[in-house]
C-alpha cells in the first residue's frame, strides 16, 4: 500500500523534471475515472464562474484535466474564436478528447513555459492546478504574458491547512504525512504583483466537504490524482489502522470531513 502523501515538492531543479513527470504520471492513471470523483474540485469550480468577464473571444483553461471546465466555458462563450485546454498530462488530455467532441484544441504542456505567443488569450483560467507547479513565480509570469492588454486570468488555487484533517490522520511522529506546501493569499499577492499584472484581487474561503469513511476520504484524493507517492514509503496494517482511529475522532454528523482552504485570484493585465 502506498503512503497517504499527497505529495511533497521538489527541493532543487534537478528533481524538477521527475516531479514534473510524477505527477503526469499520477494525473494521467486518474483521468478515467476523475470526472466522478472530483465533486470537491468541481463545486470549487463553481467559485471561477461568478467572475467571468461578459465576453471572451480566445480562452485558455490551465490544467484542464479532462475538460469538464473547458466545455462548459466553450457553451458559455458561443461565440468564442478560439478555446485551448492544457495540462501536463497526456491521460487527462485522452479523456477530454473522448469525452467532448467540440472543436477545443487540447494541449499536453507546463504551466511555467506555455507555448502561445504573447497576448493570445482574453481569458485564462485555472482551477486548482497551479498549486501542483513547483514555482509559482514563473507560471503567474506566463499567464500574464499569454493575455491581452485588458484580459482576465481566474486562478483556483490552495492555501495553508488544506487538508489538516488527513494530515493529522496520517501523521507518525518518524513520519510526518506529506502534503504540498501551500502558498498562503500574501505570497499569492506577491507574485502577481511581480509579474505586473494592473489588478490583483485575492478571495479566501473554507469549502469543507465529507466522507462516510477514511477509504472514500482517500478515495476522493487519490481518485483525483493528488497523491504522488514518494519512492520507497510503504504503509502497514498498524498505520493504517491508526489512521481510522484518528479521523474517527473528528467525525461530525454528516460524515468525515476533508476541509480545503481555497484561494482564487482575479488578475486583471
Amino acid at each position: 500500500m502506498n503512503t497517504a502523501s499527497i505529495a511533497t515538492e521538489p527541493t532543487d531543479h534537478t528533481a524538477a523534471a521527475d516531479w514534473r513527470a510524477r505527477v503526469a504520471h499520477a494525473f494521467s492513471r486518474a483521468a478515467p475515472h476523475y470526472a466522478q470523483r472530483a465533486t470537491a474540485q468541481h463545486a470549487m469550480g463553481e467559485r471561477l464562474m461568478t467572475h467571468l468577464p461578459a465576453r471572451a473571444d480566445s480562452i485558455l483553461d490551465l490544467g484542464c484535466g479532462p475538460g469538464e471546465l473547458t466545455a462548459r466555458l466553450a457553451r458559455h462563450y458561443p461565440d468564442h474564436r478560439r478555446i485551448e485546454g492544457l495540462d501536463l498530462a497526456p491521460g487527462m488530455l485522452d479523456e477530454a478528447r473522448r469525452r467532448h467532441p467540440e472543436p477545443i484544441r487540447w494541449v499536453c504542456a507546463d504551466a511555467g513555459m506555455l507555448p502561445h505567443a504573447a497576448e493570445a488569450f482574453d481569458l485564462v483560467i485555472s482551477n486548482l492546478a497551479i498549486q501542483w507547479c513547483p514555482d509559482l513565480d514563473p507560471v503567474l509570469d506566463e499567464i500574464r504574458r499569454v493575455l491581452r492588454p485588458g484580459g482576465r486570468a481566474l486562478l483556483n488555487t490552495l492555501g495553508p491547512g488544506t487538508l489538516h484533517e488527513v494530515s493529522q490522520a496520517w501523521s507518525h511522529p518518524e513520519r510526518p504525512a506529506a502534503l504540498l506546501d501551500f502558498h498562503d493569499a500574501p505570497r499569492y499577492r506577491r507574485s502577481a504583483r511581480r509579474a505586473g499584472f494592473r489588478r490583483v484581487a485575492v478571495e479566501q474561503r473554507a469549502e469543507r466537504f465529507h466522507y462516510p469513511d477514511l477509504d472514500a476520504v482517500m478515495a476522493s484524493i487519490k481518485g483525483v490524482g493528488a497523491q504522488v507517492a514518494r519512492p520507497g514509503k510503504r504503509l502497514t496494517r498498524a498505520d493504517l489502522a491508526r489512521a481510522r482511529h484518528r479521523y474517527e475522532t473528528l467525525r461530525e454528523s454528516p460524515g468525515l470531513p476533508v476541509t480545503y482552504h481555497l484561494v482564487t485570484l482575479i488578475l486583471e493585465r
